[in-house]
């Protein structure tokens, strides 16, 4: 009895137990009906991507300028916190945290595989040609670029805004509190926001999830000849769940700190090596050129949505899938990184997210990317060929063609391991966060119980689909969510407004959880 209440005393009861029965019930018909979950997850793709993809590309890019905005406007010296909160990590702490907890994963296991797919099978142009490799690094850049960490960034900005600076609970809902109030964000409303933020947290973390364990087990696969069979993948997934499970738990300082900066240190291992290794003036001179075609490219990539179908199916597949899936990040990525920002004035917090993990991503990118490319442009090997095979395979395949190939796998394969920890255990944090009234540091019990969560759903969606699955999920959780981030942005700047204008009075909340007045 003193377990039931050491568990529940802390939990909000409708949250947590409306979001855990929702969860029980998809994942057991799933299970129960694979085939049938399969193609309902795909005609739910597919309308989504039809009708409403032209609300992602407008939504995410209004989200990146509306950003920038504030960073350089006269909110941009507002502290999230109080007047004078000192910043709690190092600016490398920081930015480790921020890199691992919001690309990790996807990045390893699109590195290779992204380019190379569009290199073969380009928006527009002639396939496999100079100008679709050119195509292929521009669309990467701008699909791993400014646009995803504007979405982690307004979240990110709003949850700390809300929680360190005004005294509310870590809420999503807490966000909206200029627009719905203390009646709204404590009733029903303020319920479902949370709720939504929690569901679209599983969803895209179980993308990640069963991305980063297909790679792994290709990266076995190359260097140990282990079958890549989905009961080894779905074995990785158990193994990894109970590391990540205990990095939770362990807490921020001990768990996820240790393990981003043991990530940094991986990334930055495997870029030099490849890049001694590899085609050095090759990469050098693409990272250049892709730069500058990015940033005079990207208006155009932005609102591209294919009126004239000359390529079916791309735009839905690639660009509005990712900007889904940063949405989808959005919630727990943003939670994530407004609990490590507390002290940060709104412009170091923006451009601190926007620019140091962006100029990183390109890094990457174009170190594993035209290292690909050369292989096959200027060398005529087969890399796309293998991609168009089995994506999970590509950076390994890649690594078969330079020096140091194990090596290289085996590093890969650790930091994808370590990626995976620290992008599930800060989701297991925030769902936690999320179920226990906005507690900044929730109990055990309950990281344990979305850990696995977690898991499971990832699993039910390979075993219903697998790649296809995962990428619809991740679209179909995400698309209420951006209306939820558009009121974010309009609520930040009510409260921002609020705070400068000196002869306005701030109301007052009176015993909302913590008992504290906003003004």
């Amino acid at each position: 009895m003193n377990k039931e209440k050491s568990f529940f005393s802390n939990t909000d009861l409708p949250i947590f137990s409306i979001s855990l029965i929702l969860m029980v019930l998809f994942v057991g018909l799933t299970m129960l009906q694979p085939k049938a979950a399969g193609e309902v997850f795909s005609a739910v793709q597919n309308f989504i991507t039809v009708n409403f993809g032209w609300t992602y590309l407008w939504g995410v890019t209004f989200i990146l300028v509306f950003s920038l905005g504030l960073a350089f406007s006269k909110f941009g010296n507002i502290t999230l916190g109080k007047d004078g909160d000192k910043p709690e990590y190092s600016t490398w702490s920081w930015f480790a945290m921020l890199f691992s907890s919001g690309m990790g994963i996807g990045l390893v296991f699109w590195g290779v595989a992204e380019p190379m797919s569009f290199y073969a099978k380009p928006p527009y142009g002639e396939p496999s040609s100079i100008q679709s490799a050119q195509i292929a690094m521009r669309y990467t850049f701008f699909h791993w670029g400014l646009h995803p960490w504007s979405v982690f960034a307004l979240v990110g900005m709003a949850m700390a805004y809300f929680q360190f600076r005004k005294g509310l609970p870590a809420l999503v809902s807490s966000t909206l509190y200029p627009l719905i109030g203390e009646q709204g964000a404590k009733g029903w409303l303020g319920k479902f926001v949370d709720i939504l933020a929690l569901f679209v947290t599983i969803f895209g973390v179980a993308t990640s999830l069963g991305l980063g364990a297909m790679q792994i087990a290709a990266g076995l696969n190359y260097a140990y000849g282990i079958s890549a069979s989905m009961m080894v993948t779905i074995i990785i997934i158990i193994v990894m769940t109970a590391l990540y499970i205990a990095a939770a738990v362990s807490g921020i300082e001990r768990g996820i700190k240790f393990f981003s900066d043991l990530n940094m240190v991986l990334v930055v291992l495997i870029l030099a090596t490849l890049v001694v290794a590899g085609p050095t003036l090759y990469i050098l001179n693409g990272l250049t050129e892709t730069s500058g075609a990015y940033l005079q490219n990207i208006v155009q990539m932005s609102f591209w949505a294919d009126t004239f179908n000359t390529n079916p199916g791309w735009i839905g597949g690639w660009t509005i899938f990712y900007w889904a899936w940063w949405v989808s990040w959005g919630p727990f990525v943003g939670s994530f990184i407004a609990r490590i920002s507390k002290g940060r004035t709104i412009k170091e917090f923006v451009l601190g997210v926007l620019v140091a993990p962006t100029v990183m991503s390109f890094l990457w990118l174009s170190v594993m990317g035209y290292s690909a490319l050369y292989v096959d442009v200027v060398q005529h090997g087969e890399i796309a060929a293998t991609v168009a095979k089995d994506v999970s395979a590509a950076i390994f395949a890649m690594f078969q063609h330079y020096p140091l190939a194990s090596i290289l796998t085996f590093m890969t394969v650790l930091v994808i391991a370590t990626f995976f920890i620290t992008s599930a255990n800060a989701a297991t944090f925030v769902m936690a966060m999320l179920t226990s009234g906005g507690d900044l540091n929730p109990r055990a019990g309950l990281k344990i119980v979305w850990g696995l969560s977690s898991s499971v759903a990832a699993i039910a969606l390979l075993i219903a689909g697998g790649l296809g699955a995962l990428q619809t999920a991740a679209i179909a959780a995400a698309f209420p969510f951006v209306f939820v981030m558009l009121a974010m942005a309009a609520s930040l700047v009510k409260a921002f407004t609020r705070e400068v204008d000196k002869d306005r009075v701030e109301p007052q909340v009176n015993n909302y959880n913590t008992n504290t007045t906003i003004t």
